[in-house]
């Protein structure tokens, strides 16, 4: 009910905001494909790494009421194959699949040791955990990845949700207050000649992210506006050449219902701050690849 109460009232996702760039002339050499929320599946000569995977999606009532599941059936079917897992920060939107995606697919967990408390929590061996206080390169197969501390945006109210880190594994199954972000880590995977970044939530540290490029960019839509300059910063100091929008979904309930923006996001707005900042916006729905 709390749930079908929330979409009456939103946005539902106008599909003509829905682009792309062509496709590569030749085989691609990389494809980044839309989980929604601020996850993605790359793939790169056979290797696939995933970021920030949430598939589960319970409704808004069994966020509130907890204590969240994730859906294993939800994970094999959209997430069949993953190598390496990398998480952003340790709200439930980013972390909560990561465990049993790894369970199932037997990739490493990788991430902060906040996130990492997590795995732990759910029970995945140490063996398939990864923890990294960033600036380090970590091989990810024939890619690389590298995670840049950053800091969480101000989403609604001017207010950083559920900040502080978690010292020790949470309960399991978790409540969404048992998941606060601890470290936030940017990523910047390398894959062949081609780097993409990931920046899940709206801020960063300048200096962290100063000397490193990227030929496309994942960038969080949401709480934008409490950073000023927000969109044109990031894409000044990584000077991509294509912007994919994260993070500017309602991510509640299955993947597979039509998409509707979260309330406050403005995505139209910030395909013209993109486009402003003199890069090409890309939005893709669920499940939609784009190929480099």
């Amino acid at each position: 009910m709390l749930d079908s109460m929330i979409r009456g009232v939103l946005k539902p996702f106008d599909r003509a905001l829905r682009q792309a760039p062509p496709p590569p002339d030749g085989p691609p050499t990389l494809t980044l494909r839309s989980l929604h929320t601020a996850g993605f599946v790359l793939e790169h000569a056979g290797h696939t790494v995933v970021v920030d995977p949430y598939v589960s999606r319970p409704s808004a009532w069994e966020t509130i009421a907890g204590p969240l599941r994730p859906d294993v059936e939800a994970i094999a079917r959209h997430i069949p194959k993953a190598d390496d897992v990398l998480i952003g920060h340790a709200h439930h939107d980013h972390v909560l699949d990561a465990p049993d995606l790894c369970k199932q697919t037997g990739a490493r967990f990788i991430g902060s040791p906040d996130a990492c408390n997590v795995a732990r929590a759910a029970g995945l061996p140490e063996a398939q955990i990864l923890p990294t206080i960033g600036r380090e390169d970590i091989p990810c197969g024939p890619m690389t990845a590298r995670g840049l501390p950053s800091r969480h945006g101000r989403v609604y109210f001017g207010r950083i949700p559920l900040s502080g880190p978690i010292p020790v594994p949470p309960p399991w199954p978790p409540r969404f207050r048992d998941l606060k972000h601890g470290l936030v880590l940017n990523w910047l995977v390398t894959a062949g000649d081609l780097r993409l970044g990931h920046i899940d939530s709206a801020d960063f540290i300048e200096d962290e992210l100063a000397g490193h490029t990227c030929d496309v960019l994942c960038l969080c839509a949401i709480g934008r506006k409490g950073r000023p300059g927000y969109t044109e910063t990031a894409i000044r100091l990584l000077k991509p050449r294509y912007v994919v929008a994260c993070h500017w979904d309602l991510f509640f309930g299955p993947p597979e219902r039509p998409s509707v923006e979260l309330p406050g996001c403005d995505l139209a707005g910030f395909l013209g701050e993109i486009r402003a900042a003199g890069a090409t916006p890309v939005v893709l729905d669920f499940g939609d690849v784009l190929a480099l």
